[in-house]
């Protein structure tokens, strides 16, 4: 492990330390702050920021670590530094000469979001971290598998995988298995994810067993591909850095509040129809093959091909607040206690899933109702990106713990209401098409 410290920058030897600090890790010579007072009696801790020592004490205290768990945990983060080396040094090396797959993988790894979406805590417990090879030989691989699979909410308030369907870009099915969570579960959420108890009965198929299959399709750098990718690959504990991901590279100009379209909106806007009708629950077979044709179509169009992509609103007069940003563990039936018992207001079943959140509608007898109950909810008012007002609210479950989550109105205050949904027409990685003018 010496070696491969020392082949490390400075920023990524301070990046180790401090999450070291962060979970109160010890090495033979104690935590960072007691190794520095014994091994440098000097300053000892009075100049204790990692960032301010130089690398060969941060390099001294990283190999003070000996115990098996420790030296799993440390290999752990520096493979995942190195892999993301490799990508960054891909994308750098090979601008202007890339392949069009690669072009799409560097336009995923540059968005805005990645960062935040795709930074894994792959050092923890039953995570695993797809090595890639040197970035010499990663350039001359193609190829590519997408992803997708479901999850079900168990009864300790976690999510688990319970089937997972990868394809290769023939559309050819490499992997479609059944997984046993292998602990109780609270809701199947079978309109979403298709999934019944009795589908679960006898299988023994397991994430470990996902982890190795998926593990050894990625082993040779193989590209990720999938929609939203960075949910399925939290559900299934696995840090793979060489992705494609078809939220982040058809990006929706002008319009900050849709740069995420749907994978329906875009399969519906550039394959020619929808992945799914509203209401069908999902499937992942059907969701990974869509992910991998829009990639094919990209391509085939050209990476820079205008593509417009219809997006439904919602209708302002809907007599009904969005509830956005809920935690997934918590039923709907829990968010009825925001709302006073006197009104008559439904929360709807149907929900949007956003990685570890959802969203959802309160509905009213009339948009009196709506804007009083608003009114009333705890919580300083502000707008979201185009211009509604929301709360941030706090809610305490039945089971006593509290949650906190936005509720919004339908449309800003200032806003005249069309009468009917609205469709709009919006550019992606090009000019505008056709826009309709609607108050967002």
């Amino acid at each position: 492990m010496g070696k491969d410290l020392t082949e490390l920058d400075k920023e990524a030897l301070v990046g180790i330390v401090k999450l070291c600090q962060k979970l109160g890790m010890k090495g033979e010579k104690g935590n960072w702050k007691e190794f520095l007072s014994t091994f440098d009696r000097k300053f000892g801790t009075s100049v204790s920021d990692p960032a301010k020592r130089p690398v060969d004490i941060l390099v001294t205290f990283l190999q003070s670590f000996t115990r098996p768990e420790d030296l799993k945990f440390l290999s752990k983060i520096m493979r995942r530094i190195k892999n993301l080396k490799s990508i960054e040094s891909m994308v750098r090396d090979l601008q202007g000469s890339e392949s069009p797959r690669q072009r799409l993988v560097s336009m995923t790894v540059g968005h805005q979001k990645y960062i935040r979406y795709y930074s894994f805590p792959s050092h923890e417990e039953g995570w695993i971290i797809v090595p890639l090879r040197k970035v010499s030989k990663l350039a001359r691989v193609d190829s590519m598998i997408s992803i997708d699979c479901e999850m079900v909410l168990c009864q300790d308030g976690t999510e688990a995988v319970v089937r997972v369907c990868a394809v290769d870009h023939d559309l050819e099915v490499k992997l479609d298995k059944v997984v046993n969570p292998n602990k109780p579960i609270a809701d199947y959420r079978t309109s979403i994810s298709g999934i019944r108890p009795e589908d679960l009965v006898g299988v023994t198929c397991s994430l470990e067993d996902v982890q190795k299959a998926l593990k050894k399709l990625l082993s040779h750098g193989t590209i990720l591909v999938g929609h939203s990718l960075h949910n399925d690959l939290t559900a299934l504990k696995i840090d793979h850095a060489r992705v494609i991901d078809t939220s982040f590279i058809f990006k929706c100009l002008d319009m900050p509040q849709l740069t995420i379209p749907s994978l329906n909106s875009l399969c519906k806007s550039i394959l020619g129809a929808p992945v799914r009708k509203d209401g069908d629950p999902h499937d992942c077979r059907r969701d990974a093959e869509a992910a991998m044709q829009l990639v094919l179509a990209k391509i085939e169009r050209g990476i820079d091909y205008p593509v417009a992509v219809e997006i439904k609103v919602p209708n302002p007069d809907f007599p009904a607040l969005l509830l956005h940003g809920i935690p997934r563990r918590v039923n709907h039936e829990e968010l009825l206690r925001l709302f006073s018992e006197k009104l008559k207001v439904e929360v709807q079943k149907e929900v949007r899933l956003r990685g570890r959140t959802y969203t959802t509608y309160a509905v009213f007898q009339n948009q009196k109702a709506a804007a009083k109950s608003f009114k009333k909810l705890r919580g300083q008012e502000t707008s979201d990106c185009g211009g509604r007002p929301q709360k941030e609210v706090s809610l305490e479950l039945s089971s006593g713990e509290t949650v906190r989550f936005y509720v919004r109105k339908m449309s800003p205050n200032s806003a005249a209401t069309p009468t009917a949904e609205s469709e709009i027409m919006v550019s992606v990685n090009g000019e505008e098409a056709k826009r309709r003018r609607v108050d967002l």
